[in-house]
């Protein structure tokens, strides 16, 4: 029987999650229609909660392009106090260029009463990076969560001890790449010619089952200070803009294996992620990609995890898990076949990527693309092999979401419910917009799709008023957790050279609601439960979730799941089948609602 899961690739010059899935054992029930919208209000809760963290994104003047994607924010329980904590990525100056500030990234401590502690400098985070994007996930399974943080010039890997202090192991885990170049002269910096990688989302993911967590990295394209000044980009007026990615070679994405004794090897190219073809008429191979966004997901439910990867002007990939003939695993690139490459047949400029359920029994993959492309919403039709059709218009996004410049973009239940509403966070990524588009400007407010669905497909309406939440911003990465615990899902956003946002959910609401946190045993499966299902009865309905690492646009939502209920009051029954080749099954009977449930793997 078909099961189903959706995923949300928010798309442009430049989204990754929580994968909500779809599961039934019997007809499809229908979901009773709205009784009316709900007053929708999302506050302004930044200050009250303490957080002034403000990203840098080394702009002074010259437009070089990594200015215009960062950077991320992620959710994660540090300290194993139970409570969400927040880290906000950061980038930096350019060599050469002297700061106001030691710009570095942030962690915020939640402190239970609705407000944050800056911890950075008491954890040791305080570094300077030119970061992008960052994933957490206990690679070594010792109980507290660690962070991969991915830097132009370089990625860095930071070891949680025992949630007290964060240690540099990127030189010892094998992670180690270097390519930013070692230079105090701002002249010189902009004549280097040579390749720094430039790296976006990243994920981490059990890709081969043995219970240990790997790590998955997109690269974006292939970079220089020098390449990028050379190449003529002017706006009306003669002011230089921001190349875009079509005048840079692509790269290929990097996948690096765990080993299990603190190291990483390198197997990007054995399992199957490099994708090359011809270029020109020389028939020279050449990489493609120029990858943003990643989810991991399981839309053949084989309880093997697949990787959907955003692409930037280039098809988007689409990495099936298949046996390596050896006994171990690898990647099939089947983003072509399986119509995930591309929209209207051609590509789009693809940012994030997130997923959700939306159809009964049905997978779904949405994708928010660049200014004056539609989102693209893709739902299976067939799973051997596996086979997408775009159901956009036929939803209601196309015309509301044509306009605005989406980068990070969530699925999540804002109203609790029970059907899965949508989230893009947008801005321009060109400061001078109104030099080419009369009237429009960088900051645009974020979009809220309500899902409206009563019967078995989703509708989506767009609310125009949001509260603070539709503030115009230069959007970037974005997260949804519940900060507060009253079980209503709040978002924080972060914000091109701008300060970080966070929102706190006040929408009226009556509806019911039950917040699962999965704890694997860290043998069979990895402690974060990254990679294993979920089915959730109440009644006759029936409902999936994959739990996965990286949601939206370089960042990480919170890796508990909040089910909204609708006016059901009660939960039957969870089942849940954990990650690795031994996860096996386990099942819990009548979950009261409205409160957190700790789910740990049994020993057996």
């Amino acid at each position: 029987m078909r099961k189903g899961f959706a995923v949300l690739v928010a798309m442009g010059t430049s989204v990754a999650a929580v994968c909500l899935f779809s599961c039934g054992r019997r007809p499809a029930p229908e979901v009773p229609a709205p009784g009316g919208t709900a007053q929708v209000s999302f506050a302004d809760a930044t200050a009250g909660a303490g957080i002034r963290f403000r990203h840098v994104n080394g702009a002074a003047g010259r437009k070089l392009l990594p200015e215009t994607m960062g950077a991320g924010v992620v959710v994660l329980d540090y300290d194993g106090d139970g409570k969400p904590d927040l880290y906000f990525v950061n980038s930096a100056p350019w060599p050469g260029e002297s700061p106001i500030v030691r710009p570095t990234g942030a962690l915020y401590r939640n402190q239970g009463d609705g407000t944050f502690e800056d911890v950075t400098l008491a954890v040791g985070l305080d570094v300077v990076l030119y970061g992008q994007g960052a994933c957490v996930g206990d690679y070594d399974n010792d109980g507290f969560p660690d962070l991969l943080i991915t830097a132009v010039g370089g990625n860095r890997l930071f070891h949680n001890r025992e949630g007290k202090r964060f240690e540099d192991v990127t030189d010892a885990a094998g992670l180690g790449e270097k390519s930013w170049p070692a230079l105090a002269d701002a002249g010189e910096f902009r004549r280097w010619n040579k390749p720094i990688s430039f790296p976006a989302s990243a994920t981490w993911l059990d890709f081969d089952g043995d219970g240990k967590l790997d790590l998955f990295v997109c690269q974006y394209l292939r970079w220089s200070p020098a390449h990028d000044l050379g190449i003529q980009a002017v706006l009306p007026g003669g002011k230089r803009a921001y190349v875009p990615p079509t005048q840079f070679p692509g790269t290929n994405c990097g996948l690096y294996h765990n080993l299990g004794n603190g190291r990483f090897a390198d197997v990007s190219t054995a399992s199957g992620i490099e994708v090359s073809e011809p270029s020109g008429m020389n028939g020279t191979v050449v990489p493609i990609g120029k990858s943003l966004g990643v989810v991991v997901c399981d839309p053949d439910d084989d309880g093997w995890p697949d990787l959907a990867v955003a692409n930037d002007t280039v098809r988007n990939f689409f990495f099936h898990n298949v046996p390596d003939g050896k006994g171990g695993r690898k990647f099939e690139e089947i983003g072509l076949t399986s119509n995930v490459a591309y929209a209207e047949g051609r590509p789009r400029g693809g940012m994030g990527i997130d997923s959700a359920e939306l159809e009964f029994e049905k997978a779904n993959l949405l994708i928010a693309n660049f200014s004056n492309e539609p989102n693209t919403l893709l739902a299976v039709r067939k799973t051997a092999p596996l086979l997408f059709q775009d159901q956009a218009a036929v939803w209601g996004l196309t015309s509301p979401s044509r306009g605005p410049m989406k980068f990070g973009a969530l699925f999540f239940d804002y109203d609790l419910d029970g059907r899965i509403d949508l989230l893009t966070v947008n801005g321009h990524l060109e400061p001078d917009i109104a030099l080419a588009r009369q009237g429009q400007i960088q900051p645009e407010p974020a979009q809220l799709f309500r899902n409206a669905g009563s019967g078995l497909a989703p509708e989506f309406h767009l609310i125009t008023d949001a509260g603070d939440l539709s503030m115009p911003l230069v959007g970037r990465g974005s997260a949804t957790f519940d900060f507060n615990g009253d079980g209503r899902p709040d978002i924080v956003v972060s914000t091109n050279g701008g300060s970080a946002k966070l929102f706190r959910n006040d929408s009226a609401t009556d509806q019911h609601w039950v917040r699962l946190r999965l704890v694997g045993d860290g043998e069979r499966s990895n402690r974060d439960a990254i990679g294993a299902t979920m089915e959730v009865t109440t009644g006759d309905r029936i409902r999936r979730f994959f739990i996965s690492g990286a949601r939206g646009y370089l960042s990480q939502s919170e890796l508990a799941v909040t089910v909204g209920l609708g006016h059901a009051t009660g939960v039957d029954r969870v089942v849940v089948r954990w990650p690795g080749q031994r996860g096996g099954r386990q099942e819990w009977i009548g979950l009261s609602i409205n409160r957190e449930h700790k789910l740990a793997q049994s020993s057996h």
